[in-house]
């Protein structure tokens, strides 16, 4: 019921919000040029839907990101579970980490040009880039956390090394490794974007840029309003499955809350 209530609270500000940038534009109040009327906005978006604009550039943007994001998946989680589990593999890498995690993702994709034009694989590379920390980071933490006596438990009842990974640590540390990848599904939509507008021809970043410096501004925001609702669409994508899947870490979450 609390949700419920919050949810139409926040929908209500919006359409608020929305209504007065309409009548401020249409009044004179705004800058029409800057601020369009709602109305001509979601008019340009209506119109870049039907002729095929709007939904190409996202599924190309899409498939990049969702590529780099896969490969940041498998090796972020790949490399902390050895991490986590193995003090030696932590200490090996985590000199190398802290010194490249804190550069700002952005500043990597003039060295990705260099090596890998402007293509496909430079933009893959720069959102595998910079979702795999935060997923590599949780899932450390998360496979540490892993308490002792579950570890303990599993030699004693004959569990190889690798099972004990399998059925143990990993199902342990999932809801911290969940946190990393939602962490990273942001950035993820982030870097896709700020590297098609780096350098692309198209994808959603392009379609922005494009429509600014062409002038067409209730274009640009259409684009951003197209933009913001993928990334809910992904985050909402993302709780629902997060819901089913750990469904066991939720149930005894609710069990525990007084």
């Amino acid at each position: 019921m609390v949700n419920n209530r919050g949810r139409l609270l926040g929908a209500g500000l919006v359409a608020l919000m929305l209504s007065g940038w309409e009548v401020a534009s249409l009044a004179g109040w705004l800058n029409p040029f800057l601020f369009p009327p709602v109305h001509a906005i979601l008019v340009g978006l209506a119109e870049s839907l039907l002729d095929g604009r709007l939904v190409a550039a996202v599924t190309a943007s899409l498939a990049r990101g969702g590529a780099g994001y896969l490969i940041a998946a498998l090796a972020g989680i790949g490399l902390g579970t050895l991490a986590g589990y193995h003090p030696v593999v932590r200490q090996a890498i985590e000199p190398i980490v802290d010194l490249v995690r804190p550069l700002p993702s952005p500043a990597i994709i003039p060295v990705a040009i260099l090596f890998l034009g402007i293509g496909a694989a430079m933009k893959i590379f720069i959102v595998a880039w910079a979702c795999f920390f935060p997923i590599l980071l949780n899932t450390v933490d998360g496979v540490r956390g892993v308490p002792t006596p579950l570890i303990e438990t599993a030699r004693n009842l004959g569990l190889g090394y690798f099972r004990t990974l399998r059925d143990v640590i990993l199902p342990s540390a999932s809801p911290t490794i969940g946190t990393g990848l939602r962490i990273s599904l942001a950035i993820m939509l982030i870097l896709t974007v700020v590297a098609e507008m780096v350098a692309g021809s198209s994808g959603i970043g392009y379609l922005i840029l494009e429509a600014e410096r062409t002038f067409r501004v209730a274009e640009m925001y259409g684009f951003i309003l197209a933009l913001a609702t993928v990334g809910l669409l992904l985050n909402r994508g993302f709780l629902a499955l997060d819901r089913r899947l750990l469904a066991w870490h939720h149930a005894m979450q609710r069990r525990s809350t007084p």
